[in-house]
């Protein structure tokens, strides 16, 4: 900023609503957010709308998309050789004394540049509000580089908050991105970003809980007798929704309001049932171990770290699809830094440097060409199609649409009066 510059007033975000408050509220406390082990998961989409859509930032003074000139900054990467990187809690290899990260080491004895690393975000809504009025004004946040969750990579987007990318400065990552995650409807052609790790959504069950049976589709989860009451779904209203949608045979990429009501009907009826023991965040997993979960819907990366510890654990990725959600690297408007970022980014996608990230984090690992990196480190890991997803299981994957303010605010409504969140 220049000195002589006077600073914008900021302007106060946007109130919650009261179904907001609950959804936050859940995920505080066990949502995707909650860590076990090793494991960090999103609290994802329950508050896709925080500040009520840019109808709602308008009417309290803050600029609705397309008013900001994130694309319009002065870039400071080649006097200054740092970036300042926000991400989430565990979503970094470290190192075995756990006060380095080795792969942020390695990049700086490569480039000289500097990553301050933060362990700042905690969820998706808690980070919109920290940054919503800097971002709004037109004013620097203090980061280079934020890793959210798809919904709310969306979100940032389409208010005009985030800085395009420059794909000559991204040779690895424009070469080396995943089919699958190549055009997002909410970011076509990855102009504002790329993806951190993908987070599947699947079947997870305790094989001594089944008696030895496999447990492979929501159906089996919702309507067989013999899993009454041991039986578990999210209380993240996208992946739990979206993996009844597909077991009805509609495609949650373009679910209309009857379509959810109807899957919503059908977990309604396995609660009445008392089918279905209770909807969980990230706790649903001491008791899959102990097997007072017979199965559940699991996050996958979840699962990988569950099997490495207890052999009764299988899981399932149904026939008829499993949802995933992508977390995303992206720069924010008026960064100081957005080329050492791009750089950072385009590391990321080196397969070497992904296999050490995969081999750490164990969730969906979304560079082509890892599996020989990842091989040299775990062979195990490499092998696993819930890390290095093969082609059959790309093509059953989905994800949920982009819902207008007004249906996050009915769906989620809705959806806490079934989990009596």
């Amino acid at each position: 900023m220049d000195h002589h510059e006077q600073p914008a007033p900021l302007v106060p975000p946007a109130p919650l609503s009261a179904v907001e408050l609950t959804a936050m509220r859940r995920s505080l406390t066990d949502g995707r957010l909650a860590v076990t082990r090793r494991s960090l998961l999103r609290a994802g989409g329950a508050l896709a709308a925080v500040a009520g859509g840019a109808a709602a930032l308008s009417a309290c003074g803050i600029a609705p998309a397309g008013r900001t000139d994130a694309a319009l900054t002065v870039d400071h990467s080649a006097a200054e050789k740092r970036i300042h990187f926000s991400s989430w809690t565990q979503y970094m290899d470290v190192s075995d004394d756990g006060k380095h990260h080795p792969t942020l080491d390695a990049f700086r004895r490569r480039t000289g540049i500097t990553v301050d690393y933060t362990e700042d975000i905690n969820d998706n809504d808690e980070f919109f509000g920290k940054v919503q009025a800097q971002l709004a004004n037109g004013q620097d946040t203090g980061r280079d580089l934020i890793v959210l969750t798809d919904w709310m990579c969306a979100r940032m987007i389409s208010l005009g908050w985030i800085q395009p990318l420059d794909r000559s400065q991204l040779p690895h990552a424009s070469a080396n991105l995943a089919a699958q995650y190549r055009n997002p409807s909410w970011d076509p052609g990855r102009k504002h970003s790329y993806v951190w790790q993908g987070i599947p959504a699947i079947i997870a069950y305790n094989k001594r809980a089944t008696g030895g049976r496999t447990v492979d589709s929501v159906g089996q989860l919702l309507e067989d007798p013999q899993l009454a009451g041991r039986v578990g779904f999210l209380s993240e209203m996208r992946d739990t929704i979206g993996l009844t949608l597909l077991d009805m045979g509609k495609r949650p990429e373009d679910a209309t309001a009857d379509d959810f009501d109807a899957a919503l009907a059908r977990l309604q009826k396995a609660v009445d049932r008392k089918q279905i023991r209770r909807f969980t965040g990230n706790d649903y997993t001491s008791d899959l171990e102990k097997g007072d979960l017979a199965a559940c819907v699991a996050w996958a990366g979840d699962v990988v770290q569950l099997q490495s510890d207890n052999p009764a654990i299988g899981y399932a990725v149904p026939k008829a699809g499993y949802m995933t959600s992508t977390d995303n690297l992206m720069v924010p408007g008026k960064a100081r830094h957005k080329e050492n970022a791009e750089r950072l980014i385009d590391y990321f996608y080196e397969p070497a440097v992904a296999a050490r990230l995969a081999a750490f984090i164990n969730y969906a690992c979304p560079v082509d060409g890892v599996r020989g990196e990842l091989a040299k480190i775990d062979k195990e890991l490499a092998e696993n199609p819930l890390i290095l997803p093969d082609q059959e299981m790309i093509a059953r994957s989905h994800s949920f649409r982009a819902l207008t303010p007004q249906e996050n605010r009915a769906f989620n409504q809705k959806f806490s009066d079934l989990t009596g969140a």
